[in-house]
């Protein structure tokens, strides 16, 4: 079973209009993280160069899911759908088969 974090970035690689804005919490600090074209970036704290260092780790707590449509303008998003719930994600996410 792929971790969240993977199988979000899967999403997006099979949906690139769409960018993921997820709120998660890790470590009892939340941060915001951006998902585009399968890639992940934290939009609060530096990203690690190396692909394999996670920025979604596993036992992040997801707070908030958006989707937004690409490309991403954090001045004038404009939303899909806002406050996602994890249940309704893993809908979307079994739509496109991850």
């Amino acid at each position: 079973m792929n971790s969240i974090g993977k199988r979000l970035e899967q999403y997006t690689a099979k949906r690139p209009k769409e960018v993921l804005i997820v709120i998660v919490e890790i470590a009892d600090e939340e941060d915001t993280i951006a998902i585009f074209k399968g890639f992940s970036s934290s939009l609060m704290h530096s990203t690690a160069f190396d692909a394999d260092v996670p920025v979604f780790p596993d036992g992040a707590n997801i707070l908030n899911i958006d989707r937004v449509a690409s490309p991403y303008n954090p001045e004038a998003p404009r939303y899909i759908q806002q406050g996602i719930s994890w249940e309704a994600m893993e809908a979307l996410l079994s739509e496109v088969g991850v």
